[in-house]
């Protein structure tokens, strides 16, 4: 899961005419991935970003923590899962999506994951277990916890599933070592636990939700509305990256991730990126679909984490600067 980010501070503004008209700003802070390539770096890289530069002040550690840097300033822009996204504005950060950055389908999905020989065989086997993820408050937790509702579980009953923080390079240890009963695994880590064997899957989002796309890049109100051109060229690059991804042969994808990864000197490797299946993204270009926060927005109002009617849709997210929108919004 990729995560990004941009500052509301103060900082001079650069303003410079292009074929668009003219940037408010030429440079946008942001948090970059380790071993992996975010749509705005790719976007850069095929030159659909200029004359807007990136600069990288450091890598994400989560998505929660990635919105809340954009909110605060640290970054110009963040990203998350959109139900973490949906919970930080409803508690008055003033941010909001713009384009859909990860998601997952049949090639690139996150997996709940049991021990062969493990008594788990169903939602009501989780109670009194530990389920290792990444992170709190974000993907991981939300789907873990509609999969026990979607199976008849109370909401006292959910709460008797623990939650444990494990390091994704440490989650199949965990697992292995029966510190856990459940691990979340996706991406390379999951294809390598799954070679050596002694797995299997309980469950995965893509199971329960189809192709979805799980989450969005966000800026503050203020920023868009003090750089509107700025955003849009952003939006229009990331999108054009998106399409690039989602329409080119998957090894020249790899290919020039890792020529991305080499040039910008992080002291990554590209193991990550050999097992780079998909974009998991649902739509053209990132295009946000109503559905993909709804679905999370009936979710809080059910836990009563939200009032009935707290949140618009509205507030949450805009497809107005997707290049795709017209095209998208015909269907």
């Amino acid at each position: 899961m990729l995560l990004l980010i941009v500052s509301t501070g103060c900082q001079e503004k650069e303003k410079v005419v292009g074929g668009e008209g003219k940037y408010e700003t030429l440079t946008l802070k942001y948090e970059g991935s380790v071993g992996t390539v975010t749509y705005p770096e790719l976007a850069q890289d095929l030159g659909y970003l200029d004359p807007i530069k990136l600069e990288w002040i450091g890598n994400t550690t989560s998505g929660p923590a990635s919105i809340q840097n954009a909110a605060t300033g640290e970054t110009h822009f963040g990203g998350a899962f959109n139900g973490a996204i949906a919970k930080l504005i409803a508690s008055g950060a003033p941010i909001k999506s713009v384009i859909g950055y990860y998601g997952s389908d049949e090639y690139t999905f996150h997996g709940f994951y049991i021990l062969e020989g493990s008594p788990i065989k169903n939602a009501r086997d989780l109670i009194g277990k530990k389920v290792g993820m990444n992170t709190m408050g974000a993907h991981h937790e939300f789907v873990l916890k509609e999969y026990l509702r979607q199976n008849g579980l109370t909401e006292d009953e959910i709460k008797q599933v623990t939650l444990v923080v494990v390091p994704p390079v440490n989650t199949e240890q965990a697992l292995r070592q029966k510190q856990i009963d459940v691990a979340v695994l996706g991406g390379m880590l999951r294809d390598r636990a799954l070679e050596k064997g002694g797995i299997s899957k309980l469950f995965s989002d893509y199971d329960l939700f189809g192709s979805f796309t799980g989450g969005s890049l966000v800026f503050t109100e203020k920023f868009i509305k003090e750089n509107p051109n700025t955003v849009s060229k952003f939006v229009e690059a990331t999108a054009k990256a998106i399409e690039w991804a989602q329409t080119t042969p998957k090894e020249e994808v790899i290919t020039r991730f890792e020529s991305i990864i080499e040039k910008r000197g992080r002291e990554e490797d590209t193991e990550t990126i050999q097992y780079w299946k998909s974009s998991g993204i649902a739509q053209k270009g990132g295009f946000i679909q109503e559905s993909e926060f709804q679905v999370w927005v009936d979710w809080l109002e059910k836990s009563g984490e939200f009032k009935e009617g707290q949140v618009k849709l509205d507030d949450l997210y805009t497809n107005e600067f997707n290049p795709f929108k017209e095209e998208l919004e015909k269907k």
